[in-house]
């Protein structure tokens, strides 16, 4: 002070500025830099002023700020300092010994800390065994929606966080002891209530709804400790802050200064901001959704997801665009990161990151809700006065796959009146659809069951459903479906993927060393192109200016409207061909896609037609790739036989329910002429020689021998003795194509209506289906036949027959000697008559969806096999391995569609006489390598060949234990290795276990 009266000198806190009278009597000044914040003082600036032999002292005062608000500046809390204690009051006062030991025993104490958001630690418990023993209390947690809907019309928020909330509630003094928790140093337990109880928030959620009962759904909102004081303006929050505040010092309840925020015009609550304008996600939790890494496992794919869908309101589409991540999830599904998966995960970034402000719904006031359906998902949208309120998808589930158009859309409205009910319930809303029809379900007359169903759940709103185009209909349209993106592959993609594989090394150089290389055929094109007479008159044309559609780059190569122009030299079209089309970025496409997509960068002429060869020759596509055009071969009926019995079907039904008799199986016998049948009961183990006895009794007995038999290639019916059998008794014997039943059609069919028979018995009377057989038999033998256009019993005896519905209709028909044998054939000539116009409409019918399909001697054919057929093991199935095995060559034909093949040794066991419907055409081209054919079933499965047993354990289901081996698979990886039954393996493969 002394100093700044002999000097005259004037402070200006606010310009930084000391102004003064040096000892010459000359003014000076020292100026501080009025931009900065900084709390130091310059000392340069100083010595230009002080001269060098005077003392000064250059002080600097801080004043560092808090950022925890002080009471005495808020106002009402400013009122209650009782409620925002430095710290709770201590139970009772300790010596500094006894403060000391308590310090070291219970920081020696093995137990978890946990960090809060303010930086302190909250101290927790391993209670999972106490847990599971606990009665679990149900009194329920809040909906976080519902809370966030009670805020609507609020511009002012106070937020109240309770200091160890959980430790301000007692526990009951005989359930004290069960909290106690082991140190090194003894025993401790807890007299309040302790973090990692189950069923400590309930408690919780059940104090405070009690403290604040008056309050709730009022102006507070309360979740667990967190407290929330909403209002329409600072006069109404004036009040209801200082009942809230009140409340707490009546319960002795605390809170902590540093984490309340009072008197905002937006809140930042259970992850949202809450302002006027309506509703937002958090940034500081988006935050964790960005700097998520891409998950390798289900788990973490399933992490990401519970984080992303807390905000599913916020975001179009949700479930659509979540689609491909939730499939990895699902049980049994093989883990693969496809590029739909990685732009489904991007995609859910970004959107959530630009997540709109949604408009709390405004009480009283009308609501509009946008919806649509589509192959993918059920949309809608909830809107009130022009503004979305919240965004709802989700998949569909299977059986809604298969709804009609109309029920589909009807669905969607129903999920959304299901979703928003709380809001739209006994509220006026329009609901609008693009889907014209539902305009007037409510004036239909003619509905299903699930479409009356739903109309009476409707009928519970008042609501009004109008037509909107859908062209109009975006938003709802967007949400049931998902618009593919078309990605160019760039250096700075393979950067991003090679990053996002935590592939480090190298990628520093990937950048420029993939600016400066360029793909071999393009060196090879630059370096060729003249060598190509066409090409080289098309240069010359070129640099003349003659053709305006071609032009030559600063590398002097010709181009096609911006597309290279590929020489017809060596092998330089068909390595562009490879590379579009068997490349690790490409993965077989079909002509068209590899055509548009290759005409974007090459031109030849002749270039579809090149493509389009090319892709029939790639035996990876013919080996794999299913058919979608029509079946080949045309359907060929079999000759109508001349009379009664003389040409018969047969085949078995098995694996049918054992009978309290021991049958397990149904032998179906049908006379191909006047379409009769004998169902038979058969046991699975029986002998050739019981087979032939029931044959004998039950054929030839009532019938005599018949002239033919058609039948699968059942073991049974190719046996010797069975060959020998029925060439004994002068019967030829036809066998159907191997794996094409629809050879022996006739009797396939009478095999799905037994089994119907059967169904039906059980489920009506239950018991022995095998004691009503041949009421079965007798049923089916007097059934109405189209192709016969009368009942097998009328053509076969020529009368109806007397049934308890027709025993006077039938009545008696004496007929004898010559009249009786002419009837007989006029009535056989009439069958076979009926029966040809019945094949003939049916071949028509049948080969109007076929094609005709032809094959030569000496050619080469795939051959198609059954990859989901065999040996099924937990998790893994061949429903990936080829669809088509080979080529073989054909030997020859076999009647009009049947060929038969040259097959290799590795297939015993298999006919090699084969369908047209079950091969295809094999177009090799020169120098293709033919790969080595795996060995296959009987059945045309592949064969699973266990190598060795890699590990043992025994997995518990409920209170059984079962052992487990992993097996090594031939021609698998280590990680395709499966999980094995032990007794099923060593039962199966005992060579494997030492």
């Amino acid at each position: 002070m002394d100093w700044l009266s002999r000097y005259d000198a004037v402070i200006q806190c606010r310009g930084k500025r000391l102004d003064f009278r040096k000892d010459s009597g000359q003014p000076g000044s020292v100026f501080g830099d009025s931009r900065r914040d900084s709390p130091a003082i310059s000392a340069v600036c100083a010595q230009r002023v002080f001269p060098a032999s005077c003392f000064a002292c250059l002080v600097s005062v801080l004043g560092t700020v808090s950022s925890v608000p002080l009471l005495d500046e808020i106002p009402v809390a400013r009122e209650f300092p009782d409620v925002f204690p430095i710290d709770l009051p201590a139970p009772y006062r300790m010596a500094p010994r006894e403060l000391e030991e308590l310090r070291t025993q219970l920081d020696d104490a093995p137990v978890l800390f946990v960090k809060k958001k303010d930086g302190s630690m909250r101290l927790c418990i391993d209670y999972r065994e106490l847990n599971k023993v606990t009665i679990k209390n149900r009194y329920p947690l809040p909906r976080i929606d519902d809370l966030f809907d009670q805020l609507r019309g609020s511009s002012v928020f106070s937020k109240i966080d309770l200091r160890s909330g959980y430790h301000q509630l007692r526990i009951r003094e005989s359930d004290v002891p069960r909290t106690a928790f082991r140190s090194r140093h003894g025993h401790f337990e807890f007299l309040v209530m302790s973090f990692g109880l189950t069923n400590a928030p309930s408690a919780f959620m059940d104090m405070m709804n009690r403290v604040f009962k008056d309050f709730l759904d009022k102006f507070v909102v309360v979740f667990i400790d967190d407290v929330l004081i909403y209002s329409r303006n600072a006069a109404e929050h004036d009040q209801h802050l200082r009942l809230v505040l009140s409340a707490l010092r009546d319960h002795q309840l605390y809170a902590k200064l540093s984490k309340c925020e009072f008197w905002l015009p937006q809140v930042s609550f259970l992850g949202h901001v809450v302002n006027k304008d309506g509703i937002s996600v958090d940034p500081e939790k988006i935050s964790a959704v960005m700097d998520w890494h891409r998950p390798s496992t289900p788990k973490e794919i399933r992490s990401f997801l519970g984080l992303a869908g807390y905000y599913r309101r916020f975001v179009e589409g949700f479930s659509t665009l979540a689609a491909p991540l939730t499939k990895l999830t699902q049980k049994h599904a093989v883990f693969v990161w496809s590029d739909k998966c990685e732009e489904a995960f991007l995609e859910l970034k970004s959107r959530l990151c630009s997540a709109p402000v949604l408009t709390l719904p405004a009480e009283g006031q009308d609501y509009d809700v946008y919806v649509d359906a589509s192959h993918v998902g059920l949309g809608g949208v909830l809107m009130q006065e022009g503004k979305v309120i919240a965004y709802g998808s989700r998949q569909l589930k299977t059986h809604e796959r298969n709804y009609p158009t109309h029920d589909l859309e009807f669905a969607a409205v129903i999920f959304a009146l299901k979703l928003w009910r709380h809001l739209l319930y006994g509220a006026q809303c329009k609901i609008f659809t693009d889907h014209k029809s539902l305009k007037y379900v409510f004036t239909q007359k003619e509905l299903n069951l699930r479409q009356r169903r739903w109309l009476e759940y409707v009928a519970d709103y008042d609501v009004e459903i109008q037509y909107h185009p859908g062209k109009a209909n975006v938003v709802a349209d967007a949400l049931s479906r998902k618009t593919g993106k078309i990605f160019n592959l760039t250096a700075d993609c393979l950067v991003e993927e090679f990053l996002l594989m935590d592939i480090s090394a190298g990628c520093c150089d990937l950048q420029s060393s993939l600016s400066v290389t360029e793909p071999s055929w393009i060196s090879l094109t630059r370096l060729h192109q003249k060598e190509d007479p066409d090409l080289l008159h098309l240069y010359l044309r070129a640099e003349r200016g003659e053709l305006p559609d071609f032009s030559i780059d600063e590398a002097g190569t010709l181009k096609y409207r911006g597309r290279f122009c590929i020489p017809a030299v060596g092998d330089i079209r068909v390595m562009v061909c490879k590379e579009a089309h068997g490349s690790s970025v490409s993965y077989h496409p079909g002509s068209t896609k590899m055509y548009h997509d290759l005409k974007q960068i090459a031109w030849w002429y002749g270039m579809k037609g090149d493509i389009a060869r090319f892709v029939s020759e790639c035996f990876t596509c013919r080996r794999v790739k299913a058919d979608h055009g029509r079946p080949g071969g045309k359907l060929a009926p079999l000759e109508i036989p001349t009379w009664k019995w003389e040409s018969i079907s047969m085949d078995f039904i098995t694996g049918l329910p054992r009978s309290p008799r021991g049958f397990d199986s149904v032998w179906v016998i049908v006379d191909r002429l006047t379409k009769c049948a004998h169902f038979v009961p058969y046991k699975i183990d029986y002998s050739m020689k019981k087979i032939a006895e029931l044959y004998l009794d039950e054929v030839v007995r009532l019938h005599g021998v018949p002239v033919s038999i058609v039948s699968d290639r059942d073991s049974r019916f190719t046996s010797r003795f069975w060959r020998s059998l029925q060439e004994g008794l002068g019967t030829d014997l036809r066998y159907s194509t191997a794996y094409h039943p629809q050879t022996n059609g006739q009797t396939e069919r009478v095999n799905q209506i037994v089994e119907d028979m059967i169904r039906c018995y059980i489920l009506d009377h239950g018991g022995a289906w095998d004691e009503r057989l041949r009421l079965m038999e007798f049923a089916y033998n007097n059934s109405y036949q189209e192709s016969l256009q009368m009942a097998p019993f009328e053509a076969l005896y020529g009368r109806r027959c007397r049934t308890p519905l027709f025993w006077a209709e039938a009545g008696e028909r004496p007929l004898l000697g010559p009249d009786a044998l002419e009837e007989m054939e006029v009535s056989v000539t009439l069958i076979r008559e009926k029966l040809r116009v019945a094949q003939e409409r049916y071949e028509k019918n049948a080969n109007r969806r076929r094609s005709d399909l032809e094959f030569s001697v000496d050619d080469l054919v795939f051959l198609k096999v059954s990859p989901m057929v065999g040996v099924k093991r937990f998790g893994k199935n061949r429903k990936l391995d080829p669809r088509f095995v080979g080529p073989f060559r054909i030997l020859e034909r076999i009647g009009v569609a049947a060929y038969r093949l040259d097959l290799p040794a590795s297939f015993p066991g298999v006919h090699n006489v084969f369908h047209v419907s079950q091969l295809r055409k094999c177009v090799r081209s020169s120098g293709q390598v033919l790969d080595a054919v795996p060995q296959l079933e009987p059945n045309l499965s592949y064969v699973e060949v266990p190598v060795r047993i890699l590990d043992a354990q025994a997995r518990v289901l409920r209170t059984k234990s079962i052992p487990m081996v992993k097996v090594l698979w031939k021609n698998q990886e280590l990680e395709s290795a499966t999980w094995e039954l032990e007794s099923a393996m060593r039962e199966a493969h005992p060579h494997l276990f030492p």
